[in-house]
């Protein structure tokens, strides 16, 4: 199987980008392991899932975004668990965390959010770990759907753990106006849980329309990537995209 493209500025400004969307359960499994996905994917961007909420959850996630080569952008607690991660290439603009109405009974949920620029690409950025509860779930696309919007930027990119198929109505919600880059440009694996048996896809990437998709899946066979860190480093399997961001 072919690689993915590594990270670049092009002469015309625009930026080939990769994109890591993981849920890391509270890091509560091998960190080691987790941390040399990570590195081996070699991202710009890490759109986290469940990160740690609780006792020093800002110094745990700093020390896995040390390990992997990244920094700590946004989120964590302050967005209900979803956070971003990045590499020194990005020029953060701004960051927002958002919280999701709360419904009696469940979990909070919220947005990390973020406007980043690569060269002369200008991206927003959005980390979200949605409800398990199908009617909260579709609402909560909607609002994610509103965010993107709401970041004011010409091109963008969410990821996640939408805790959903893509037959379901709010992964359908999401992808009729933006791309689902596994179905845009399949690339590695297509299964996300569990990783003892990956039978389902509920980890996904979107990117608005200008954006190009050059690969998105599991990385299964991307160097220093092993089938025994994935199994033991979290409960789902990471998604990795390769996108081009035009310039502007």
């Amino acid at each position: 199987m072919a690689l993915l493209p590594n990270s670049t500025t092009e002469p015309d400004g625009s930026a080939v980008i990769r994109v890591l969307s993981y849920n890391i359960r509270s890091m509560r499994d091998d960190t080691d392991a987790l941390a040399r996905v990570i590195t081996a994917c070699a991202p710009d961007l890490v759109l986290v899932q469940e990160a740690p909420r609780f006792f020093r959850w800002r110094k745990k996630l700093a020390r896995l975004a040390a390990a992997a080569g990244q920094v700590v952008l946004t989120g964590g607690a302050t967005a209900a668990g979803p956070a971003i991660l990045c590499n020194l290439r990005a020029t953060v603009e701004r960051t927002e965390d958002v919280l999701l109405p709360l419904t009696p009974g469940l979990h909070r949920r919220g947005f990390a959010t973020a406007v980043v620029r690569f060269g002369g690409a200008r991206l927003g950025v959005l980390s979200c770990h949605l409800s398990l509860q199908r009617d909260e779930r579709y609402e909560q696309g909607g609002l994610l759907l509103d965010r993107l919007t709401g970041l004011g930027v010409d091109h963008a990119v969410a990821g996640g753990d939408l805790n959903e198929r893509p037959d379901g109505r709010t992964f359908r919600r999401l992808a009729a106006p933006l791309q689902d880059c596994r179905t845009t440009a399949p690339w590695g694996g297509e299964f996300t849980s569990t990783p003892a048996d990956p039978h389902q896809r509920i980890d996904a990437i979107f990117a608005t329309g200008g954006v190009e998709v050059l690969g998105c899946g599991v990385p299964l066979d991307q160097p220093g990537v092993t089938r025994a860190d994935l199994t033991a480093a979290t409960d789902h399997l990471p998604v990795l995209a390769a996108l081009r961001v035009p310039s502007g």
